[in-house]
């Protein structure tokens, strides 16, 4: 199963890599125009999600080498200098804090990652 959600927010599809170019169970950044994009292949689900790159909480690049798993059944990946963590679906802070960051939708087609601007 593939994580694909499309909002009417969603502007179009744009290529991120070719699916071997993600590690299983982690994430990798893209650059898509002049966003950093973290793009996370969870391998075990066989689900895929896409954030911002920037961490909220100290604004560095580093969300793509997050720490991922799932609370309560929520996708997440933790900043890995702080271990702020956040929602793969909904971008939400799920430590409580008020920071929070963008998502993004992603699809997998004949090898290649999409995301969804």
């Amino acid at each position: 199963m593939v994580t694909e959600f499309e909002t009417p927010e969603t502007l179009s599809w744009h290529v991120a890599a070719p699916v071997s170019a993600f590690p299983t169970d982690g994430g990798a950044c893209v650059k898509i125009g002049e966003r950093q994009i973290a793009v996370f292949n969870f391998s075990h689900t066989g689900e895929w999600y896409a954030c911002q790159n920037m961490c909220p909480h100290k604004m560095q690049m580093i969300l793509s080498r997050g720490l991922t798993g799932d609370q309560n059944g929520e996708p997440k990946v933790a900043c890995p200098y702080h271990k702020k963590t956040f929602s793969l679906c909904t971008g939400e802070n799920l430590n409580g804090d008020d920071y929070r960051i963008e998502t993004y939708p992603v699809r997998v087609e004949a090898g290649m990652v999409y995301v969804g601007l």
